[in-house]
């Protein structure tokens, strides 16, 4: 059996059941919306979130930390502001400026 891809494997399972509702709805965010219960931005928002999730764990060239910081601020853990600061001084510290 192949090995599953790591974008899959960081997705929690309630991530996993949208996406599988969305497929089989043909994509249509209004069909996922009614499933929902839920207005169509409501569910743009959560495929925006989704999308930012996978493009971080996709992402080869991503450092881990600012990886793990990013998933903290897309599952709203931290602030978005708050991630900025961290990455920025991660970064700056990184390239031995202090």
């Amino acid at each position: 059996m192949r090995e599953m891809q790591s974008w899959i494997q960081s997705l929690e399972d309630e991530d996993i059941t949208f996406i599988k509702k969305f497929v089989l709805s043909s994509g249509s965010l209004k069909e996922i919306a009614d499933l929902y219960g839920v207005t169509y931005p409501t569910v743009r928002l959560r495929l925006d979130r989704l999308i930012q999730k996978i493009r971080i764990s996709d992402d080869a060239e991503s450092d881990g930390y600012i990886s793990v910081i990013k998933k903290l601020a897309l599952d709203e853990r931290i602030s978005v502001d708050a991630a900025r600061i961290l990455i920025a001084e991660y970064k700056k510290n990184t390239r031995g400026e202090v």
